[in-house]
């Protein structure tokens, strides 16, 4: 295929709901490829490495940053998190459309050494709502969801920065809207 891929920045608090509408996403359309990320925390229950992210060290990640093998890279609830270069720009040489799931800081940088990138920004209903599915996952020590919920309250206001904002208060109608926006990009 000759036609170069288009790059989508998806960014979101924690729990608003990104990976079940992406989830929904891939499902109804072909030719997209989900960026996968690396990071230094934990993986969560069922999440498997390469697939969900890559699970590195900390040293392992300094020395990716010294390399300049990110895309973007960020601290983000204490943990580091980037997306590797390579894979995303193989994938647009081949035509795909690629999906990066990355949080504001990393969207910032993306949109500045990719201007062409388009940015959607995932928001939960309320801060209600979000404190609900974060309490909801049962993965997670009180503590870290207080800090998931202020950083949240850092990251809503960003949303005006983003290209275009879909609100998930029901995750069918919220993947239909994104798949819009990404077949008309």
């Amino acid at each position: 295929m000759s036609e170069r891929g288009h790059v989508f920045i998806v960014s979101g608090p924690s729990g608003s709901g990104k990976s079940t509408v992406l989830r929904e996403v891939f499902k109804r359309r072909d030719r997209l490829y989900f960026s996968v990320s690396a990071t230094t925390r934990a993986p969560r229950p069922g999440e498997r490495d390469g697939v969900d992210y890559w699970f590195i060290t900390e040293e392992r990640f300094d020395e990716m940053v010294e390399q300049d093998q990110f895309l973007e890279h960020a601290r983000y609830a204490k943990c580091s998190y980037g997306t590797p270069a390579g894979p995303v720009r193989e994938k647009l040489r081949e035509g795909f459309d690629v999906i990066l799931d990355i949080e504001v800081q990393g969207g910032r940088q993306v949109k500045a050494r990719m201007p062409e990138a388009i940015s959607l920004f995932i928001a939960p209903p309320s801060l209600e709502e979000l404190e609900r599915r974060l309490r909801g996952r049962s993965t997670e020590s009180e503590e870290k969801i207080k800090l998931r919920l202020e950083t949240a309250k850092n990251e809503l206001p960003e949303a005006e920065k983003y290209d275009h904002v879909v609100v998930n208060d029901d995750y069918m109608r919220a993947a239909g809207e994104l798949l819009d926006i990404i077949n008309n990009a």
